[in-house]
């Protein structure tokens, strides 16, 4: 995105609607033969699909999709996990690289190699020995600035992570909490990623003194606190800086009306931490195969060449279109900040707890 983080969180100030395609049988038919022709995805917020793509799938498979959200990237994570003996559905789709060991640890994925995992450019590929996953997209959690605000205090933006520490920079950022949300705990893990094991905590000591604003989730941070979004525009929010995705710019010019000729909002380039997300076959599922053929189904080039104006992500097949605007409005970073699966997956609770301590109390 679970940025992300994308598509349908622009909702708020847009006016956007997620898509969610529900299975639906005659009253007279039976149950029974009505699950087996439901496929169930389990997500967060923000998947949204083309309706032509998704009736192409469904025509051409036999399969109705019926689509399930629970909230960010984490809280559905974690419901999956609680509910993994009895999932609520087949296929989850979103879980990311900051909590993919999370997810592997609690045996949530069964093994399946989707078609066209041959496809999938190499620096995407992960659990190769035993594909429990598949990767589906990438983007890159950043924060984002207002341009009109720096323009009217005459104020250059930052661009890296030093920068916002200093005074002149003092309570502009609104960010998300790193234990709910996916995109906070992306930034609190480029942080980590920036200045090592012990100095990202002296950092977030500096951030909290320079007034940085915690809320819940990157709905409430990008519509309601950050005053770049037509959301926040709205809702007179006054935080001119706000952790987000390289590609929320792009969204603020496509569904913009009329549409403004540059984006009102811009990526502090240095201060990017590279996301990818996965989805995966749900151990216990009730529609195994119902759930191969979905995911089958999203590493397609229909599926990968529809998904950025949708859920403003970028695709990971090989060849799959990048649209227009994002290569205008919204790069991807050239050097995100990354770490290594397996040191995200020895130290993210420990690092979760000790900035719960720092930040929150």
């Amino acid at each position: 995105m679970s940025i992300t983080k994308k598509a349908t969180v622009f909702a708020v100030g847009l006016g956007l609607v997620t898509l969610s395609a529900c299975g639906s049988s005659d009253s007279g038919s039976d149950n029974s033969e009505a699950e087996s022709k439901t496929v169930t995805l389990v997500s967060h917020n923000s998947w949204a699909v083309s309706k032509g793509v998704l009736a192409a799938f469904e025509k051409q498979s036999g399969y109705k999709v019926k689509v399930l959200e629970d909230g960010d990237a984490g809280q559905a994570v974690n419901k999956a996990i609680l509910t993994k003996d009895n999932p609520q559905g087949d296929v989850f789709f979103g879980v990311d690289n900051t909590l993919l060991s999370r997810a592997l640890d609690n045996d949530l994925f069964q093994s399946y190699e989707a078609k066209g995992s041959d496809q999938i450019l190499p620096e995407f590929r992960v659990d190769q020995d035993k594909h429990r996953v598949t990767p589906v997209d990438t983007g890159d959690i950043c924060v984002n600035y207002d341009k009109a605000y720096f323009s009217e205090h005459e104020l250059a933006p930052p661009t890296s992570y030093d920068d916002l520490i200093k005074p002149a920079y003092k309570n502009l950022l609104v960010t998300e909490n790193a234990s709910t949300s996916s995109p906070g705990l992306g930034f609190l893990l480029g942080t980590a990623a920036k200045y090592g094991d012990e100095g990202w905590q002296d950092y977030w000591k500096k951030l909290k003194a320079n007034g940085v604003k915690v809320v819940d989730g990157w709905e409430q941070a990008y519509n309601e606190e950050f005053s770049g979004s037509a959301g926040g525009k709205k809702a007179k929010a006054d935080r001119p800086l706000v952790v987000s995705y390289a590609s929320s710019p792009p969204a603020e010019v496509i569904y913009a009306d009329p549409k403004p000729t540059s984006a009102p909002t811009g990526v502090a380039d240095g201060t990017c931490f590279r996301q990818v997300e996965y989805a995966g076959l749900l151990n216990n599922a009730g529609n195994t195969e119902g759930g191969k053929a979905l995911l089958d189904f999203l590493l397609t080039k229909t599926f990968q060449d529809d998904m950025p104006l949708n859920m403003f992500v970028y695709p990971v097949r090989e060849g799959a279109q990048v649209p227009e605007e994002f290569t205008e409005y919204g790069p991807q970073a050239k050097n995100p900040e990354t770490l290594d699966p397996a040191k995200i997956a020895d130290n993210r609770d420990d690092w979760v707890k000790s900035w719960t301590s720092l930040v929150l109390k």
